[in-house]
């Protein structure tokens, strides 16, 4: 439940809490655009066959939906966006300073999430490991599938954040521990 009466002192804390929270998320993953871009820009320096060309549009037609739609524009952009305006309306120190993680559900949530948000980080991490020992144009052509998709996650996230924090109500869940 959120609690939208707080002190001025209170609501600078939850309103530079939620700010924070959002924008480490969107740094974060656009660092990691940043570096992929990079990778999947070079795959262009190797010659593509018919089959490179396939699965090219392959992925990136995949990774749009799967990552992109599926993942962050309908679970975790409003989620995040959610625990964003919890924190705006009770901040905690501990979780303004670690806003990032907070909104990103790593701490102060359902048993469910909690594990749901480690499986799927040491998922990543072997995934990352993995596409590392890939050639090019290999890598560069998985690279640019998540190159869409985390850049659709971003503006997702900007898009549910600005509803999040700028309206009167907001239907995703914050999903906080007995809510």
């Amino acid at each position: 439940m959120i609690d939208q009466t707080a002190t001025e002192e209170e609501s600078l804390i939850g309103n530079l809490g939620a700010f924070w929270g959002v924008a480490g998320v969107c740094l974060l993953l656009s660092f990691a655009v940043y570096r992929l871009a990079y990778i999947a820009i070079d795959a262009f320096n190797f010659p593509f066959q018919w089959h490179h060309w396939l699965v090219f549009f392959g992925n990136i037609i995949f990774m749009a939906h799967s990552e992109g739609y599926k993942g962050f524009q309908k679970g975790f952009s409003p989620r995040v966006a959610a625990r964003a305006r919890y924190l705006k309306y009770n901040p905690r120190l501990s979780h303004v300073l670690a806003a990032p993680l907070f909104c990103m559900g790593y701490f102060f949530t359902t048993r469910k999430r909690l594990i749901i948000a480690y499986v799927l980080t040491l998922g990543i991490v072997i995934l990352v490991i993995v596409f590392h020992q890939l050639s090019q144009p290999w890598r560069g052509i998985l690279d640019a599938g998540v190159v869409v998709g985390l850049s659709w996650g971003i503006v997702s996230l900007i898009w549910f954040s600005v509803q999040a924090l700028g309206s009167g109500e907001f239907e995703a869940s914050a999903e906080i521990p007995g809510e």
